[in-house]
């Protein structure tokens, strides 16, 4: 089955921790993986990866795209830098196209506007707050949440974060869905039968 690829931002400092499960685990699914960057310059993340984005912000655009993905990053609370991708945020989920932040990339679509009416998560909400945004009534304290195309995520949860990305394109679903969590999460050896059980 033909695809559109998963576009993962990457910027100087982003969490490279972040978003493994969910890109490797899309990639074994068969989705191509595209990292973008602010432009076509190599950028290196917090634990000192140099990554050589595949293209550049400005150019992708959500009818090209299964999903965008925006890891946390130093920068997302240091100033304006990553507001580009915020606001190209915005323009994925005008176009229905699902958008996953995680971490600090919370508080960037926080600030954009985008989670002042849609349920949503993060570190915790006063760091939310903290951006002046509208949406404190939305928050929700969960490891993930998903409303509709937008799924968000605390610093500590990459494999629920995984999980509800798994669940929005159709990965994975239902008991397997679980088992993939339970496997990775909990380290319930169990759950691997059942994952096995559905190649």
């Amino acid at each position: 089955m033909s695809r559109k690829p998963v576009h993962l931002a990457v910027y100087d400092t982003f969490a490279d921790w972040e978003t493994g499960h969910a890109t490797a685990y899309l990639a074994r699914a068969g989705y191509e993986i595209r990292t973008v960057g602010p432009g076509p310059e190599p950028v290196t993340s917090v634990g000192g990866l140099r990554v050589q984005p595949a293209g550049a912000l400005e150019d992708v655009r959500p009818e090209d795209s299964s999903l965008l993905i925006l890891p946390g990053a130093d920068l997302w609370d240091a100033g304006e830098q990553l507001a580009p991708f915020a606001r190209k945020a915005r323009e994925f989920l005008a176009a229905g196209v699902p958008v996953a932040a995680i971490c600090g990339a919370t508080a960037g679509l926080a600030r954009e506007g985008l989670l002042d009416d849609r349920e949503h998560t993060s570190a915790i909400s006063f760091y939310l707050a903290a951006t002046g945004y509208q949406g404190g009534s939305r928050y929700v304290d969960a490891d993930a949440v998903t409303d509709g195309a937008l799924i968000t995520a605390g610093p500590t949860e990459p494999v629920a974060f995984a999980r509800e990305i798994f669940g929005l394109l159709g990965v994975y679903e239902g008991e397997v869905l679980d088992a993939w969590y339970r496997l990775f999460h909990d380290s319930d050896v169990e759950a691997y039968a059942v994952l096995e059980g559905a190649r």
